[in-house]
């Protein structure tokens, strides 16, 4: 049986790949980009992303391409994933052409699960490189897995918190194309497509006297396309997926949130209209949102 991908996946050049603790409750997630790299910038939205070389991202900076993204667990500790990436990327001569070698940029965000399952289990230099040989261009397993292990949603009032996890689809119109994946490990609830509590308790914030951990709470999503884009073009897009966070969780971005947005274009494909492409990154970014949530609720 064919199966359809309706992830990621689906955009050409595109793979992922995961390495999963299922008692740990941790884990990590790999994108590669092509060969050749992709054109990338992002949003950081809350005061306490944890990330590797983001700076890489801004505008300003000189380097405009990427060869992959790693998003992770473990908080800080789990930045040490994206070192086995970089090892397999040198290995397969994939780089940022320097004087005397390739340098893989592998920009990287992380979430704060280590309150979920075993604090002293985190990915590391192994579990990156595990989850980039891993990493394939077949549909994107979802659910609790690789990054999204122990993500959880709904923690305003310190208990009741329900399964994030990680969720990923791939949305076309009109023959404009994105793909998102996104980890939700957001402190507020996730809302449905009518507006209605999908995931949280649904009470919000107030109703008990609740101050959450400095750093508990972080969604992250990679948005990519075929479509040529410029790196400030792909910084405006990656603020645009922070807009949608803000349509999907409630309340979003708040003082505990340290969301991260990646947006990376491969430039196989022209230019879009960018007014299509900007609202199909957002409603892409609500879908895989909601998709996090209910691929990890109990079968």
């Amino acid at each position: 049986m064919i199966v359809e991908n309706t992830t990621l996946t689906a955009v050409p050049g595109f793979q992922v790949g995961h390495w999963s603790d299922p008692v740990g409750l941790t884990g990590c997630t790999v994108v590669l980009c092509p060969p050749q790299g992709a054109v990338a910038s992002a949003s950081f939205l809350g005061p306490s992303p944890g990330t590797r070389e983001g700076v890489l991202l801004e505008v300003e900076k000189k380097v405009e391409r990427v060869h992959a993204l790693l998003l992770t667990g473990g908080s800080a500790f789990g930045l040490a994933a994206a070192s086995g990436v970089v090892r397999v990327l040198e290995e397969r001569g994939i780089g940022h052409e320097t004087p005397w070698a390739r340098v893989p940029i592998v920009p990287a965000a992380v979430i704060y699960d280590l309150g979920v399952g075993d604090a002293q289990v985190r990915p590391g230099d192994a579990e990156g490189e595990y989850a980039a040989r891993a990493a394939s261009s077949a549909p994107v397993q979802r659910g609790r897995v690789g990054a999204g292990t122990g993500a959880t949603a709904g923690k305003y009032l310190g208990t009741g918190a329900v399964p994030g996890g990680l969720g990923s689809v791939c949305l076309e119109r009109h023959g404009v194309r994105v793909g998102v994946l996104a980890v939700a490990n957001p402190i507020g609830d996730v809302l449905d497509e009518r507006g209605e509590v999908l995931a949280g308790p649904g009470t919000g914030p107030g109703a008990l006297a609740f101050t959450p951990g400095d750093v508990e709470s972080t969604t992250l999503v990679a948005v990519v396309t075929e479509h040529i884009l410029t790196k400030s073009e792909c910084r405006r897009l990656a603020d645009a997926a922070q807009t949608a966070l803000g349509r999907v969780i409630h309340p979003s971005h708040t003082f505990w949130d340290g969301d991260s947005a990646f947006m990376l274009s491969s430039g196989m494909r022209p230019a879009a209209d960018p007014l299509l492409l900007g609202a199909l990154v957002q409603e892409a970014v609500c879908a895989a949102v909601r998709d996090a949530v209910r691929q990890s609720r109990p079968q």
